[in-house]
C-alpha cells in the first residue's frame, strides 16, 4: 500500500483507470523505459516497475511528496526506479533521453499540459506514447493524436502519439 501526504492537486490515479490504461499499454512493459512527469503518489511509475519496465524516472517537486514517493520506493525494492526533486519544466530544459511511455497528470487548472506538450515529441521514443489526464476531454492538439480516451468521474485520460515520424 502506497503512502503519501495530503498535497494541493494530489489526485492518485484511480484504480479503474489504472488498469485500463494498462491494458491499453499492454499487460506488460518489458524493457520499457517510463517517466512519470508529476510523480505525485507514483502509482503509475510503480505500477509500471510492477509490469517490467525497465526503469522508471519519477519527477516530483513537492518536498513532503517527494520524501515519500522514495519511502515507497524503498518498500517496494523498487531498484529500477530513479526519482527526481525537480520541477517538470527543469526536468525537460535538462533531460535528453527518450522514454516509451511518458505518463502526465499534472495539476488542474494551471496550464501544464499548454506548456509541456509542445516539448515532449523530443523526449519520447519512436513509437512512444504519452498519457495524459485532464478534467475535460483533450482535442485539437498541434502535433498530437489522440488514439484512446476515457472519462472516469470528472477525470478524462488519454493516449497520445506523435502526430509525425519521429
Amino acid at each position: 500500500m502506497l503512502r503519501f501526504p495530503d498535497a494541493l492537486g494530489l489526485r492518485p490515479t484511480p484504480d479503474r483507470v489504472r488498469q485500463t490504461l494498462f491494458n491499453w499499454l499492454g499487460q506488460e512493459l518489458h524493457g520499457k523505459t517510463c517517466l512519470d512527469l508529476f510523480a505525485g503518489s507514483g502509482a503509475l511509475g510503480f505500477e509500471a516497475l510492477s509490469r517490467y519496465a525497465a526503469e522508471v524516472v519519477l519527477v516530483e517537486q513537492n518536498p513532503a511528496v517527494h520524501r515519500a514517493l522514495t519511502e515507497n520506493a524503498h518498500q517496494l525494492k523498487a531498484e529500477h526506479a530513479r526519482i527526481l526533486r525537480l520541477d517538470a519544466l527543469q526536468f525537460l530544459a535538462q533531460n535528453t533521453r527518450r522514454f516509451d511511455v511518458i505518463f502526465l497528470d499534472p495539476p488542474y487548472g494551471q496550464g501544464w499540459l499548454e506548456k509541456l506538450l509542445p516539448q515532449l515529441a523530443r523526449h519520447l521514443a519512436p513509437q512512444g506514447v504519452v498519457y495524459a489526464e485532464a478534467e475535460h476531454p483533450l482535442t485539437d492538439l498541434p502535433g498530437w493524436d489522440v488514439f484512446k480516451h476515457g472519462k472516469a468521474g470528472s477525470v478524462h485520460y488519454h493516449l497520445l502519439k506523435c502526430a509525425y515520424e519521429q
